[in-house]
C-alpha cells in the first residue's frame, strides 16, 4: 500500500470501477461527499431563431421553461452552413445577461453603440444588457463546423436597468486545469485553485467546460450549496451520482455538497445563485412586470431603449 500513491487508488482504480450501478465503493477517505443527485433529465427541443438558425434548446423550451437564474440554454452545432449562415441580424435586449460560448467556428458580434467583437474557437462572451442594447451575431465563414452555446442569465429588479457591459474573453485567457481525470476549461468561477476570467457578475455564476475521459472521474465541492447547478452534456455519456444522462440532455443537480461525474464525455458545467423574483419575459426582453415589458418595446419603438 505504501506505493500506491492517493491519485492511484483514486483515480488508477476508481476511474475504471466505478460506474452508474457498479458494486464497487471507493475507500470511505475518497467517497465523494453528499453528490448532487440528479433531479431530472431534459432533453433538447430542435427549434430556429433568428434570422433561421437551427438550434437546440435546453432551457427555455416547454420542458423546461426556465431553471433560476437561467432562462434559456441554446447549442448551435452543425458542419452545414445552410443551418448558420443567416445567423442573428439585429435584435434588442433588456434586463438579462446573455453569454456566449464558441467551440468551434467563428461569430462577429456588433452592436448600437460601437462595441465590436470576435468570438473565435475557445472564446467566450459575457453581455450585460441591463437597460438596454441593440446588437447582431453573425457569423464570420461561409463553410465549416461551427459550434457553440448561449446562455441567458437573468438580473435582479435593482439591475435590470444598469449600463450595458461587455466582457470578451480570448481563448488564450481561458485557463486551463485538471480535476481529477478531467480537463477543464474555466470560463467563470474557480475550481482546484484557478479562476475564469469572467468577473464581476451578480449571480456569482460557475461555467466549465469539461471533457472526461473514458473511464474518468470529475468531481467538484467549491459550488455553494444554494446555487442553482445544471449539467448540459454535449458529447459521451456521463453518470452524476447513479443516475447515467447521454449526449443531447440536460441534468437538473438536486442539493448537495458535491458534483460528481463519471465515465466518457464533455460537459457545460453551469451554476449560479438564484434571485427569486417575479419573471416577465417577452422575446428579447426579460423583466418583472407586463408593464416594463410593454415600456421596453414602447422604448425600442421610440429609439430610447439604447439612449443612456
Amino acid at each position: 500500500m505504501g506505493l500506491l500513491s492517493r491519485r492511484t487508488l483514486l483515480l488508477g482504480v476508481g476511474a475504471s470501477a466505478v460506474t452508474a450501478g457498479s458494486a464497487f465503493a471507493l475507500p470511505r477517505l475518497f467517497r465523494p461527499r453528499d453528490p448532487r443527485p440528479v433531479t431530472a433529465v431534459v432533453p433538447i427541443t430542435a427549434t430556429t431563431d433568428g434570422a433561421g438558425v437551427a438550434l437546440r434548446r435546453a432551457i427555455g423550451a416547454q420542458r423546461l421553461r426556465m431553471l433560476d437564474p437561467f432562462l434559456l440554454l441554446d447549442e448551435f452545432k452543425s458542419e452545414s452552413a445552410d443551418d448558420y449562415i443567416k445567423g442573428f441580424p439585429n435584435h434588442p435586449h433588456r434586463g438579462f445577461e446573455t453569454v456566449t460560448v464558441m467551440l468551434q467556428g467563428a461569430m462577429e458580434h456588433r452592436d448600437s453603440v460601437g462595441n465590436h467583437g470576435l468570438l473565435d474557437p475557445g472564446s467566450v462572451q459575457w453581455m450585460t444588457a441591463g437597460r438596454g442594447l441593440v446588437h447582431s451575431e453573425m457569423p464570420r465563414q461561409r463553410e465549416g463546423a461551427m459550434w457553440g452555446f448561449q446562455l441567458w442569465v437573468n438580473l435582479p429588479a435593482r439591475l435590470k436597468m444598469t449600463a450595458p457591459r461587455y466582457q470578451d474573453v480570448a481563448p488564450g485567457s481561458v485557463p486551463e486545469t485538471d480535476v481529477a481525470d478531467a480537463r477543464v476549461r474555466v470560463l467563470a468561477g474557480h475550481i482546484a485553485r484557478t479562476e475564469g476570467p469572467v468577473r464581476g457578475v451578480e449571480t456569482a455564476p460557475t461555467l466549465l467546460d469539461v471533457s472526461i475521459p473514458a473511464g474518468g472521474t470529475f468531481h467538484a465541492d467549491e459550488i455553494p450549496a444554494d446555487h442553482t447547478v445544471f449539467a448540459y452534456v454535449a458529447e459521451g455519456e456521463l453518470a452524476f451520482a447513479d443516475r447515467k444522462v447521454t449526449a443531447g440532455n440536460l441534468a437538473v443537480l438536486g442539493p448537495g455538497r458535491t458534483v460528481h461525474a463519471t465515465g466518457a464525455g464533455r460537459m457545460l458545467l453551469v451554476a449560479g445563485a438564484p434571485i427569486g423574483e417575479p419573471v416577465a419575459r417577452r422575446g428579447p426582453f426579460v423583466m418583472n412586470t407586463d408593464e416594463e415589458i410593454r415600456q421596453a418595446y414602447a422604448d425600442y419603438k421610440s429609439g430610447k431603449l439604447v439612449e443612456g
